[in-house]
Order: C-alpha cells, then sequence, then structure tokens
C-alpha cells in the first residue's frame, strides 16, 4: 500500500511535521492506529488508508509531540525503548471522560 501523504522529517522540523499532521488529517477517516517504526511514522485510519513521515521514529525524541498530537495512548518514558517487532503499534485517537481534570 502507499500512503495518501507524506512528509520528510529533517531535525528540528517538529512544527512543519506537526503542521503536515494537522493538514492531512482530514483527509483521513476517523483514526485507529498509529505504527512507529525505526525511521518512519504511519497514522492509519478505520478504513485501513495511511499518512507517513518519514525520518523519524520511536528512537527520537520529538516523536514525543506528534504521538501527543495524534493522542496516541502510549507510555512516553519506554517508547525510545528497542523493540524486535519491525514497529510499534498504539491505539490513536484516546478519548477522555467528562470532567476528568476537575478536582473534587
Amino acid at each position: 500500500m502507499t500512503p495518501r501523504a507524506t512528509h520528510d522529517y529533517a531535525e528540528g522540523g517538529l512544527p512543519a511535521a506537526l503542521e503536515f499532521l494537522k493538514r492531512t488529517r482530514n483527509a483521513l477517516r476517523m483514526l485507529r492506529w498509529v505504527r512507529v517504526f525505526k525511521d518512519r511514522l504511519h497514522v492509519i485510519d478505520v478504513n485501513h488508508d495511511f499518512f507517513e513521515v518519514r525520518g523519524i521514529g520511536y528512537p527520537d525524541a520529538d516523536v514525543v509531540s506528534l504521538l501527543h498530537n495524534l493522542n496516541t495512548a502510549f507510555n512516553p518514558e519506554t517508547i525510545h525503548n528497542e523493540t524486535d517487532a519491525e514497529y510499534k503499534e498504539f491505539g490513536a485517537g484516546k478519548r477522555y471522560p467528562w470532567a476528568h481534570d476537575r478536582v473534587m
């Protein structure tokens, strides 16, 4: 399969990558998964269409900001750990219950 859109991440290019995610997000249906490879990131919707950010992967520090932007359910403390698998897969579009941020 080929991605619907791609972005080539450059060192220090976090604002451009975040802008790419913001612009292309509307081209997909409801987001379901995020696959993080060593050198790229796939954002996949319910129809298995996806877009790709090349040049950034789970070893990179900026991947945490990209995953937070996509509302990905992941552990920021362990995202950078090595894996024998081809990629790490996380659910996207996490939801919070109503008033989760209120203190009683």
